[in-house]
């Protein structure tokens, strides 16, 4: 698989359910997250639950395919934008679902990719978008580990590392 992707956007939420604020860079450290973000903090909804949530991403694909209704099961569409989904990073041209254990690279970053992201009904509740939690099923981003920090901007382009 040989894949070259960008980053578009960069979020950070400084605690649980406060809106996502973009950023023109973040500061990203190994073991910890995004400084100013709520799980670098350790103050997000799941912060006690042991997992790996240093940082997630997910792809503007999908928000695209939302948009369009697509697949038709379940059918949901609704627009989504990237400051609502509720992930640190989008991306384009990555295909995080395929990521799973596998080690990739974003500007002078490298993170692995532990897990597919499930979505939480609460987003529904939060956007006032029923039906958006099936809409995500399977394709709600990817949580990831930070093994080298570093600095992250928009544009900054996404290399596979374990090809």
């Amino acid at each position: 698989m040989t894949w070259q992707g960008t980053l578009l956007h960069v979020h950070i939420a400084p605690a649980a359910s406060y809106e996502m604020e973009e950023r023109a860079e973040a500061q990203l450290v190994a073991g910890r997250g995004i400084v100013g973000d709520r799980y670098y903090l350790g103050i997000g909804t799941y912060s006690p639950k042991p997992d790996v949530r240093e940082i997630t991403l997910i792809e503007v694909e999908v928000l695209e395919a939302i948009a369009n209704g697509e697949p038709k099961i379940p059918g949901f569409k609704g627009l989504l934008k990237p400051e609502e989904h509720r992930r640190n990073l989008t991306t384009r041209g990555v295909p995080l679902n395929h990521l799973v254990g596998k080690r990739f690279q974003i500007g002078e970053t490298v993170l692995r990719a532990a897990r597919m992201n499930f979505p939480c009904k609460y987003i529904e509740e939060l956007l006032g978008m029923p039906g958006l939690y099936e809409g995500l099923l399977n394709r709600s981003g990817l949580n990831c580990s930070i093994e080298v920090g570093g600095v992250i901007r928009p544009g900054d382009p996404i290399l596979p590392m374990d090809e």
